[in-house]
C-alpha cells in the first residue's frame, strides 16, 4: 500500500508534502485502503451477526441496542469533544510549544483517560436503568432482562473506544493515518470468530430460548474486539515519536481552552443522542409490536444494519479525505490563512461529491438486493434482508448531503467554532425526529422504520444548506460558483447513469428472479454500468475532480 509500511504504519516521508493537494490525496488513499479493509470486514461481521441472531426480531434488537450503548455514552460525554477539540488544539501546541506539544498531549490524554474510566464504572453500575431507557415501550420483562445482560457485557467498551480515539488523534496529528484505519479490522475478526462459535452452540436462538452462557459468549467476544482494537495502536504511538507519560499537573496548562470548546461539542452530541434515543425507542417498539403479531418487522437492528451499509461509501471516501485535510485546515486556521481553509473545504466537497453521487445512485437502485446478498443467511431470511434494504434506500436519499455536511462541520471545527454547529444541530434533530416520526406513524408497523430513515436523510439535506450559508462568509466564500457548477455536472452524470441503471434493473428482474443468484447478477451488472457511465459522462462534462479520483484509484491498483 502506497504510503504505509507492511504493518500499516503511515510513512509521511516522501516527495509529496502533506500540505499539498497531492499530499491530501495520497494520505486519503492510504486511509481509504485501510477503511476499505476495515469496512469490508465490518460487513462480514454484520453478516455473521445477522446469521447468528437475525436482522429482524427482538433478540437481534436487544443485542444491537446493548452494543450501541457504549458508543452512545462515549460519544455523548467524551467522544464528540475529542474529535472537535483534540486535533486543532494539539496541532497548535505542536507548532507553538518547545517540546512539540508532547507535554500538552500527555496532560490531555491523562485527563481524558481518567474521565473515561470514571464514566465506564458508572455506566456499568447503571446498566439496568440505561437498558430500560432504550427498550421499546412494548418490551416484556424477559426482553428487558436479555437487553440488560448484554448491556453489562458491552458497556466496558466505553473506556477502550475512548483510548482508541485518543491514540488515533495523536497519530493523525503527527501525520500517521494508516494504523487507526486498520485497527478495527482486528476487532471485526474477533467478533466474527465469536459469532462462528455462537452458531455452533445456539440453534435458531430466540429471546425466550437464549441462555446466559450464550449471551456471555457473544457479549464477551464483542467487547474483547474493542479492547484489542485500542491495544494494537500502542506500538504505533511509540513509532510516531510519542510515548505517553501520565501527567497530573493539569491546572494552568492550557486545558481550559479545550474544555471551553468541548462544552459546546458535548451539547452538540447531547442533542444528537436525545434524537437517537427517540428513534431507537420507536424502532425497538416497532419490532416488538410486529413480533407480538407474529411478524418479523424492521426494528432497531434493521435501522442499524441499513445505516451501516449506507455509511460505507462515506467512510471510505469522505472520512479519508477530511481526516487528511483536518490537520492541514487546523494549521491554516491557526495561522489565520482563511484562503487555505476555503480552498481545502471547497476542494474536499468536490472530491467527495465525485465519489458519493454514483455510490448514492447504486444504493437507491440496489438497496434490497445488496442487503439480501450481505445479510440473507442463517437466521435472516431473504425477505427479511430485503426489508433492511428498503430502509437502506430511505437513508440513501441523503447520501451526498450527509458527506457534504461532514466536510462543512470539520470546517467549523478547524476554526475552533463548536458553538455554531451545536446550535444548528438543534434544527437538524428537530427535522430528523419530526419528519421521521410523521412517516413512522403513516407507514405499517413492519415498514415504519423506513420512515425514520427518510427523516434522517431529509434532516441532513436541510442542515447542509444551512451550514453552507453560515460558513461561507466566515471563510470568504466556498468557491461557490465552481463548487455548485461541479455539483450540477456531477448531478447530470448521476441522473444519466441512474436512468440507465434503472432500465437494466427492470429488464433483469424479469429474467433473474428473486433469489441470491439473481440478486448477484443484478448487482454486478448495474454495479458496473452505473460507475462506468457516470465517469464517462462526468469526464465529458469536464469535471476535473472525476479525473483525479479515477487516477487516484487506478494508480493505487497499478501499485498494488
Amino acid at each position: 500500500m502506497s504510503g504505509t509500511d507492511s504493518t500499516g504504519g503511515a510513512d509521511t516521508a516522501g516527495s509529496t508534502a502533506p500540505g499539498t493537494d497531492d499530499g491530501v490525496l495520497r494520505h486519503s488513499s492510504v486511509m481509504a485502503a485501510g477503511t476499505i479493509v476495515s469496512r469490508l470486514t465490518g460487513v462480514l461481521r454484520t453478516t455473521a451477526l445477522a446469521a447468528a441472531l437475525g436482522s429482524l426480531g427482538v433478540l437481534a434488537d436487544a443485542y444491537n441496542t446493548a452494543n450501541t450503548l457504549p458508543n452512545i455514552i462515549y460519544i455523548l460525554l467524551v467522544g464528540g469533544a475529542l474529535n472537535a477539540v483534540f486535533i486543532p488544539q494539539l496541532v497548535g501546541h505542536m507548532k507553538d510549544d518547545k517540546d512539540g506539544g508532547t507535554a500538552y498531549a500527555d496532560r490531555l490524554l491523562t485527563l481524558c483517560a481518567m474521565t473515561l474510566l470514571g464514566i465506564t464504572v458508572v455506566a456499568v453500575a447503571a446498566a439496568p436503568w440505561i437498558a430500560r431507557l432504550y427498550a421499546g415501550a412494548s418490551y416484556t420483562p424477559r426482553q428487558i432482562e436479555v437487553l440488560t445482560a448484554f448491556a453489562y457485557l458491552c458497556l466496558p467498551q466505553i473506556l477502550f473506544y475512548g483510548l482508541y480515539a485518543l491514540y488515533s488523534q495523536v497519530l493523525n496529528a503527527r501525520g500517521h493515518f494508516a494504523a487507526p484505519m486498520f485497527a478495527p479490522v482486528i476487532n471485526n475478526v474477533v467478533v466474527i470468530v465469536g459469532c462462528g462459535i455462537f452458531l455452533t452452540v445456539a440453534h435458531e436462538p430466540s429471546i425466550s430460548t437464549i441462555t446466559g452462557g450464550q449471551i456471555a459468549l457473544l457479549g464477551t467476544a464483542t467487547t474483547l474486539g474493542v479492547v484489542v482494537q485500542a491495544s494494537v495502536l500502542t506500538p504505533f504511538m511509540a513509532r510516531s515519536g510519542y510515548r505517553f507519560r501520565p501527567r497530573f499537573d493539569l491546572r494552568g496548562q492550557g486545558l481550559g481552552k479545550a474544555a471551553g470548546l468541548a462544552k459546546w461539542t458535548i451539547f452538540f452530541v447531547l442533542v444528537n443522542q436525545v434524537s437517537y434515543l427517540i428513534v431507537t425507542r420507536l424502532a425497538n417498539n416497532a419490532g416488538a409490536v410486529a413480533e407480538s403479531h407474529g411478524v418479523r418487522g424492521a426494528g432497531s437492528t434493521a435501522y442499524a444494519n441499513a445505516h451501516l451499509m449506507f455509511i460505507l461509501p462515506h467512510s471510505i471516501v469522505t472520512v479519508s479525505v477530511i481526516t487528511a485535510l483536518m490537520p492541514r485546515m487546523s494549521r491554516a486556521a491557526h495561522a489565520g490563512d482563511l484562503a487555505a481553509v476555503r480552498h481545502d473545504l471547497a476542494r474536499g466537497m468536490r472530491l467527495v461529491a465525485a465519489a458519493m453521487i454514483p455510490a448514492t445512485v447504486l444504493l437507491i437502485l440496489l438497496g434490497p438486493r445488496i442487503a439480501q446478498l450481505l445479510l440473507g443467511y442463517g437466521n435472516t431470511s431473504d425477505p427479511g434482508a430485503r426489508l433492511v434494504g428498503t430502509v437502506l434506500q430511505g437513508f440513501a436519499v441523503g447520501g451526498l448531503a450527509y458527506s457534504v455536511y461532514y466536510v462543512l462541520l470539520r470546517g467549523f471545527f478547524a476554526l475552533e467554532d463548536t458553538r455554531t454547529p451545536a446550535l444548528v444541530n438543534i434544527f437538524l434533530n428537530i427535522v430528523n425526529v419530526g419528519v421521521g416520526y410523521t412517516l413512522f406513524r403513516l407507514l405499517p408497523a413492519d415498514h415504519a422504520v423506513v420512515g425514520l430513515a427518510v427523516g434522517y436523510a431529509v434532516a441532513y439535506i436541510a442542515t447542509t444548506v444551512v451550514f453552507w450559508q453560515i460558513l461561507r462568509p466566515r471563510v470568504g466564500g466556498l468557491d461557490t460558483y465552481v463548487t455548485i457548477r461541479t455539483f450540477v455536472r456531477l448531478g447530470v452524470a448521476g441522473v444519466v447513469s441512474g436512468l440507465l441503471g434503472y432500465a437494466l434493473v427492470a429488464a433483469l428482474a424479469h429474467v433473474t428472479g428473486s433469489g441470491k443468484v439473481g440478486a448477484l447478477v443484478v448487482v454486478v451488472a448495474v454495479g458496473t454500468l452505473v460507475p462506468v457511465t457516470f465517469v464517462l459522462v462526468a469526464r465529458r462534462l469536464r469535471v476535473a475532480e472525476m479525473t483525479e479520483v479515477v487516477n487516484l484509484v487506478t494508480g493505487r491498483l497499478r501499485r498494488g
